[in-house]
């Protein structure tokens, strides 16, 4: 798992492919909260920390491409670490 100390508030969220996300507004246990203004409803949404592949000065990168990197986003963070991702070779 990446550690959590190098995801930053206001960094930008990309998936794989390098398009937008989200946008980081902060840390909450294994999940990251994204900030409101980047979701369609107004409200915060948050992706599991097991999603991200690297981070970056303000930048997270997720080990999806930004539509599947949507589609793990949760209107509350859950219980447990989120899904579990592993490299495919």
């Amino acid at each position: 798992m990446i550690d959590k100390s190098t995801i930053t508030e206001h960094a930008e969220i990309v998936g794989s492919c390098g398009n937008h996300v989200g946008t980081v507004d902060h840390i909450e246990g294994d999940f990251i909260k994204l900030t409101a203004a980047d979701s369609t409803d107004g409200r915060h949404k948050y992706l599991p920390i097991s999603a991200v592949a690297s981070t970056e000065p303000g930048r997270v990168i997720t080990l999806v491409n930004h539509k599947a990197a949507q589609s793990l986003l949760q209107d509350a963070p859950e219980a447990g670490t989120g899904p579990n991702f592993q490299a495919q070779g």
